[in-house]
């Protein structure tokens, strides 16, 4: 009678479909400086110790589902409105939460490429079909817009990464308005990205957040992630209309965000911007030298970075992904292999910028794979 017991099967959209790859486990290998990720590169601030501390004498209880007092503070931050605010279990939580809010099965979703893989992923889950918008090397993979809006037209939503993942590169905002503008005029939803955009210089002129309630189309994912250097610790947030985020709100998990979530994300965005605000300048300042000592050593660098990560071919140097990540963790460096984003990206690898000293730690190790 076993053999004839029924099988469980998934979900079609899930057949087939790989689970997506993802760095940041460079950490458990003792001695290595991970420079595969892009995180503050000062890692978490001091007080957060204490804050967790604190936060423990409330876990005997269940946290705040409607997340008021953290509302509260990220409407103050970033100059939106409570009603337009949604938080999750870190950025993730918003990505996921967006197909499963407004996609339907066989829905055409523009995605650059390359790009964060999870927005493909979780399309795919859905049922959405992805169509590719390729970003060049010849247009230094920036976004073209006219050609994003010509894709757009019939699409149910665009994703933008800004500063895109994994080439660091930052679209204008005058660029993105009218991306959001545009697909606002053909009912086409704008998912933007700005997790990595508060380490750059120039946040508050850069983002769109404070514009969510001027567009009936526009979702800003934001998390505290990648500014505070705290990935162990979920917590993110997406901002929207009011109706964009009520579907939102509809769809994300109860007691989504923990206590000590809770309360380290009110504590970190009221009292320690400033923390953040010295990590986006102490890159921006060392990201040029760092550029500069790499190409006189024969790495093949580009353009200075429009924010605190490279994105390099090793082509002209004849060697592949693979094998400058190895070559650079026999010095106890690592770096991201992008042949994760594509096989067209295989020569590819993206490291990002830290304090003066690590920095040169980082091209010594460069100028002894290259040169012995």
């Amino acid at each position: 009678m076993e053999g004839m017991k029924g099988r469980i099967t998934p979900r079609e959209e899930l057949l087939g479909l790989p689970k997506t790859v993802h760095g940041g486990q460079a950490w458990r290998t003792a001695g290595i400086e991970d420079y595969s990720h892009n995180l503050n590169p000062f890692g978490p601030p001091e007080c957060l110790a204490e804050i967790v501390q604190t936060a423990l004498d409330g876990v005997g209880h269940y946290p705040d589902d409607s997340c008021a007092e953290l509302k509260d503070v990220i409407s103050k931050t970033f100059n939106v409105g409570e009603e337009c605010i949604v938080v999750g279990a870190g950025s993730s939580d918003i990505i996921r939460n967006v197909p499963n809010a407004f996609f339907n099965r066989g829905d055409r979703v523009v995605i650059p490429r390359p790009s964060f893989a999870e927005y493909t992923q979780q399309c795919r889950i859905v049922g959405a079909e992805i169509d590719y918008l390729d970003l060049l090397p010849e247009d230094d993979f920036r976004i073209d817009a006219d050609r994003l809006l010509e894709k757009a037209a019939g699409a149910k939503a665009v994703y933008i990464c800004n500063p895109n993942n994994p080439t660091g590169r930052i679209e204008p905002k005058d660029k993105l308005v009218r991306i959001v503008r545009e697909c606002e005029d053909m009912g086409v939803l704008v998912f933007l990205d700005e997790t990595l955009l508060e380490l750059v210089p120039g946040f508050v002129d850069n983002t769109l957040s404070g514009m969510v309630s001027r567009f009936n189309n526009l979702v800003v994912a934001s998390s505290l992630t990648k500014s505070f250097a705290i990935p162990g610790i979920r917590i993110g947030f997406g901002m929207a209309s009011p109706g964009i985020a009520e579907s939102m709100d509809k769809v994300r998990m109860t007691w989504n965000v923990g206590q000590i979530e809770l309360a380290v994300a009110i504590a970190l965005l009221r009292d320690c911007q400033s923390y953040v605000d010295h990590a986006a300048g102490v890159m921006a300042e060392e990201s040029e030298a760092m550029n500069a000592a790499l190409k006189a050593v024969g790495f093949p660098a580009g353009d200075v970075s429009d924010s605190f990560f490279y994105f390099n071919s090793l082509e002209p140097i004849g060697m592949d992904a693979p094998e400058f990540k190895a070559r650079m963790m026999t010095h106890g460096i690592a770096v991201r292999d992008c042949s994760s984003f594509g096989p067209e990206f295989s020569s590819y690898v993206r490291y990002s910028v830290k304090d003066k000293e690590r920095n040169c730690r980082f091209v010594a190790a460069v100028d002894s794979v290259l040169n012995g």
